[in-house]
């Protein structure tokens, strides 16, 4: 596996639109394959958020990870998130999550970020074992989320 910023294997991008458009189908309903693709385009920086990192086997994409100035309505009290943590379904279980999580962290650090957010629906065990901690509930989407924080 290797990791690589998205700006630098931008058509990865394509393979994983369709999954996760599946994945979050029912949170966001509305959002189409289109709206998905021109998120993963704005992405693609190398120096200013947001910036993605997509994880490859060979020509491959595996998963993908954005560091974003906001990620959470109504909390732009909080800045930068870790946000659109995504693995494909085949390769889940092999820590891709994990290294896309810290590939982001240390492209925070490079920026001079010393202090990151996220929100998760039902992820809180992944990230509690990356260092992560509970900062409060919160909203999206009508779906209750925890927010949580971690120091670089």
């Amino acid at each position: 596996m290797t990791i690589s910023l998205l700006a630098d294997l931008p058509h990865l991008s394509e393979q994983l639109v369709g999954p996760y458009i599946d994945e979050w189908r029912s949170i966001s309903p509305d959002e189409t394959a289109d709206d998905r693709a021109a998120r993963f385009r704005s992405y693609m920086n190398r120096d200013q958020l947001p910036i993605a990192w997509v994880a490859a086997d060979g020509d491959e994409a595996m998963g993908i990870a954005a560091l974003r100035e906001y990620d959470l309505p109504g909390r732009e009290d909080l800045t930068p998130w870790l946000a659109t943590v995504f693995v494909r379904p085949e390769f889940r279980g092999r820590g891709v999550a994990s290294a896309l999580c810290r590939r982001v962290e240390a492209g925070a650090r490079r920026l001079g970020i010393v202090q990151l957010y996220l929100f998760t629906v039902d992820k809180q065990q992944l990230y509690r074992k990356l260092g992560w901690g509970p900062l409060g509930d919160g909203e999206w989407k009508g779906h209750q989320v925890e927010i949580m924080t971690k120091r670089l």
